[in-house]
Parts: C-alpha cells; structure tokens; sequence
C-alpha cells in the first residue's frame, strides 16, 4: 500500500495543450485541488480535440498515482458542449462527488475528480474572469472539502481575538480530527479518504453558524472559531458534532467506513498572548482526548 503521505506527482504534456483563447468559447478546466502544491489553478483550455487523462504517456494531462489508470478518461465535444467520458478506469470518474457510469455532458462550474486531482469545467462568455475569481478563491477555499485554508483561519482568529478582548465577549475555538484515519487510507484507500473528508466537512457545515469559520488546519485536522461562545456551549456544540459524525454513514464504493472525531475544546483566556497560544491549547486538549481513548471531547 502506497504511504498516505507520498504526494501524487502530476506530470504536464505541454503540446497538446492550446493556447488561451484558442479553445472553443474559451472553455477550460482549472485544477483546484491536487497532491502537488504547484498545480492549483493550472488551466487546460479545451479546443475541438479530445483531451485525454491517463497515467499513459498518451494523455495530454498525465497522472501518477495508484488511483489513476494508464488510459482514465477523456473530455470530447459534442454539439458545442463538452462531455466527459470515463474510459473504463479502474477507480471511476467522478463528477460533483457522483461517479459517471460511462460519459455525462458537463455545465459551467461542474467538478471532475479523477484520482486524487478535482478539476473545474469554467464556460461561458466570461471564462477569464471565472478563472481569476477561482484563483482567488483557492487562497481562502480547500478545493477538496470546501472549509476554509489554514491561512483563512489564522487570520480571522486573530481579527476575532482583538473583536473579542475590544468587547470583553468569549471566543472559543475547536480542534478535531478523524481517529486513526491513517487506517481508512491504507485499507479503504485514498479515494476513501478523501470522501471521507468531504462528507465529514458538510456533516459540520451543516450544524455551524455564518459568524463560525470552519476551515481544515491540515490533513484530518479541523478547526472552528467560535466568536461570543462560552466554553460550555462550545463544548456542547463538539458533542453534537461528535455524535453526528459518529451516528453518520460513510459509504464509498459500496463499502460501509467508520468514522469517528475527537476534539479539543479551549476559550480565550489572559494567557493566550496570539491565535497560535489559544490553538495550541485547543490542540492540547485534542491530543489529551486521543490519550484517553479517542471518539470524545476534552475542554
């Protein structure tokens, strides 16, 4: 079994690959999330040619990765849209978390997954600037489960601490993660994994407020601030969160996954000169869950 940590190398064909503006209507498919860092918000304009997506040497967008097989799938133009067709992978080809039996027309913002890479399908008269809003939108948005980037969290603890410490009010913040997600990768697979991810992130997006960030910290790892929330109901909201995730059916395949959090709970104290102290504390009181068995929440 492959290490969950190993990053998915992703190797570009430049030369099938036309140049912006050349495609038809400037249709193209931007990559929003990846295994490999440097290839968020590479754009694939698609012309009247087929572009194909395979772990081959024959794709003009290569793969590697376990997920991936040598001849995946392929994007083809049908009557002025584009249509994505699975080319009997071995893994599926997925479009918007749904795997396509064998081929689907595709819509402005449709998302495509193949092996551990999300592409987006931007159409439409005003492509360019759908792509630019989409980068900017990678800076504070993680492509695969939807919550907000780290970066977005650290910034707006930080503008929470001063709201807070300038009103006298609470700010509690939560750290979770999934128990012993290492084992889902290496026996479910990372496919798994990753639709783990996403289900567990709506689970929670589902049950916070729009004042409440929630983004992933990295990994399995989670976080929610809590602006005006007292350690109590802080705690009162990661049971919750706690109970869903362990009452919720994850699915994948066929195969029935179970999933379970453990969480940190801490509030803004004295103590806590910066966003990095108040997590750190939240952090501590995760691992202090971990210790004591997993699947519960310490405050």
């Amino acid at each position: 079994m492959k290490d969950p940590d190993e990053k998915t190398r992703v190797t570009v064909v430049q030369k099938p690959v036309v140049e912006e503006g050349r495609g038809v209507g400037g249709d193209c498919l931007v990559v929003i999330y990846t295994k490999e860092p440097t290839l968020l918000g590479k754009r694939f304009v698609l012309d009247s040619g087929a572009m194909r997506v395979g772990r081959g040497p024959e794709s003009q967008i290569v793969l590697d990765g376990d997920s991936v097989s040598r001849r995946h799938a392929h994007f083809e133009l049908r009557s002025n849209a584009w249509w994505v067709v699975d080319d009997n992978s071995t893994n599926g080809t997925y479009v918007n978390d749904e795997q396509i039996t064998r081929e689907i027309g595709l819509t402005n913002g449709d998302r495509i997954k193949i092996g551990p890479t999300i592409f987006k399908y931007l159409s439409g008269q005003d492509v360019e600037a759908q792509y630019h809003e989409e980068i900017y939108r990678m800076t504070i948005i993680d492509g695969l489960t939807q919550a907000h980037v780290k970066r977005y969290l650290m910034e707006s603890l930080e503008k929470e601490i001063i709201r807070a410490r300038r009103h006298e009010r609470d700010l509690s913040l939560i750290m979770f993660d999934i128990d012993h997600f290492k084992k889902v990768n290496d026996f479910h697979g990372h496919l798994a994994g990753d639709h783990v991810l996403k289900e567990l992130a709506r689970i929670v997006q589902g049950r916070i407020r729009r004042d409440e960030v929630f983004a992933r910290y990295g990994g399995d790892e989670f976080a929610i601030v809590l602006p005006e929330t007292s350690l109590v109901v802080a705690r009162q909201l990661a049971e919750t969160l706690r109970e869903m995730v362990e009452g919720s059916r994850f699915v994948f395949q066929g195969e029935n996954i179970p999933v379970t959090i453990s969480s940190g709970v801490a509030v803004l104290s004295e103590a806590h000169k910066t966003s990095v102290d108040l997590i750190k504390t939240a952090d501590e009181k995760l691992y202090e869950a971990k210790r004591g068995g997993r699947n519960r929440v310490v405050s």
